[in-house]
């Protein structure tokens, strides 16, 4: 289909829109950029890493079926932000999504945003703080909340079914709304921190007149693998976290409980997935102050080497059977790993890519404010999310724990070439 016969959008309204115009002459230009990864050639900025030696250097390709910083190898660091909108004009939005895109595709290769010295009496179009580090495998994730699809953009018709809020769930008895929810959420990973920091900072920059900062949420510690490569790390309280995790090289595992398929209601959403994000406060000096062995019957799991307490080695498989010699389950009921275990659970798995937290001291009690950022991909987060979730209320963990913040996620598929951008299809373009 020739763009040059779509019209302009009007604001507020579905339209069609010149993709050539659209892109390069909507504001796109005037801040420095320009679309996909081919943007960066004719920049001049300060050092970059070294191709040949340095580790930085190494990066995570940006166009893909699905958006990368889901199956993509986890990552060390993360900065996570919620935007509410500020603008109700959808051409506004779009545009904005347009940038956002052109900007992700330059800092997944290192490349700032814009030159740095071109307009000497304005703000340089990149910040400048990543300009020496290089990219550090870094992955930008977009995705919308449910309240974006309210009648201020006129999009209510495109929501997905799956999207419905996941409402009060087991044991959310402490959930903060200021620091949950939100219109549009940017998940950025990467192995450097200020990377990731760098990455949520300009796009928050770039689109300053149509979002405003909802909350934000550092993560450092990957408390999850996602790749059989990896080492299974360990959360604040020093168990492993995620040894059953979903990998990315089982991608048939995947295709069945991560990818959004053809039985979505809204064909937009094919190819993408549904991120549940919780921010979890660890009671950490009270767990410090529990014997080992409660601590091993809580998780299921023994301390040092993640082996299930039925026997074996980390990836020997669980029995729930197995019995010690005064007649009791070796692993309790009321343990963390039975009761969130796909087979206690109707089969349903998901994939998790949660991160350690901490927000310093709790001025109230004099304790340490941290926990786990946890985060977690899948096809329905209301059949498989929602349904662990509530077979955790009696998780003997939770005398250890306090959820305080709650959001749902919807994950577009990934960007397929240049002049790709985020929901480009929810919106109504096609080509």
């Amino acid at each position: 289909m020739s763009t040059a016969d779509t019209p302009e959008p009007t604001p507020g309204k579905r339209g069609r829109v010149n993709r050539r115009g659209f892109l390069t002459g909507a504001g796109i230009a005037g801040a420095g950029l320009a679309v996909g990864g081919a943007a960066g050639a004719g920049i001049t900025y300060s050092a970059t890493a070294d191709q040949s030696s340095d580790p930085g250097a190494a990066t995570v390709p940006f166009y893909g079926d699905h958006q990368a910083g889901i199956t993509t190898s986890q990552q060390n660091s993360l900065v996570f932000a919620a935007f509410d909108l500020k603008s109700t004009t959808v051409h506004e939005v779009e545009v904005m999504m347009a940038r956002w895109a052109a900007a992700a595709s330059l800092l997944a290769e290192g490349k700032p945003v814009g030159p740095v010295e071109s307009r000497p009496e304005a703000p340089p179009a990149d910040t400048g703080e990543a300009f020496d580090l290089g990219p550090h495998r870094l992955t930008v994730t977009v995705g919308f909340g449910p309240s974006f699809f309210d009648d201020r953009l006129g999009l209510a018709a495109k929501r997905p079914a799956a999207l419905a809020p996941l409402g009060q769930l087991a044991v959310d008895t402490t959930i903060d709304p200021s620091i949950s929810g939100g219109d549009i959420c940017v998940q950025a990973c990467s192995e450097d921190p200020q990377v990731a920091f760098h990455a949520v900072r300009n796009l928050a920059r770039i689109g300053r007149n149509v979002v405003t900062l909802r909350w934000l949420q550092e993560g450092f510690g990957r408390a999850s693998a996602t790749s059989t490569s990896q080492v299974t790390p360990r959360n604040l309280f020093g168990f492993k976290d995620g040894t059953a995790n979903i990998k990315a090289e089982e991608r048939s595992v995947a295709a069945q409980w991560v990818w959004v398929g053809d039985e979505t209601d809204q064909p937009w959403m094919s190819g993408g997935s549904y991120l549940v994000t919780r921010k979890i406060r660890m009671h950490i000096e009270a767990w410090d102050s529990d014997d080992i062995s409660d601590q091993e019957r809580i998780f299921g799991r023994t301390k040092d080497s993640g082996a299930p307490l039925s026997g074996g080695s980390e990836f020997t498989d669980l029995d729930f059977t197995a019995t010690s010699a005064d007649g009791h389950t070796e692993i309790d009921r009321f343990s963390h790993v039975r009761l969130a275990h796909a087979d206690n659970n109707g089969g349903a798995q998901i994939l998790r890519r949660g991160y350690n937290y901490t927000d310093g001291i709790d001025t109230r009690t004099g304790t340490l404010a941290a926990g786990l950022f946890f985060m977690a991909f899948q096809k329905n987060a209301h059949e498989q999310f929602a349904r662990i979730q509530n077979n955790l209320a009696q998780d003997a963990l939770n005398e250890y724990i306090s959820p305080i913040s709650s959001s749902l996620w919807a994950i577009p598929p990934g960007l397929t070439e240049i002049g790709d951008w985020y929901g480009k299809k929810m919106f109504g373009y096609q080509g």
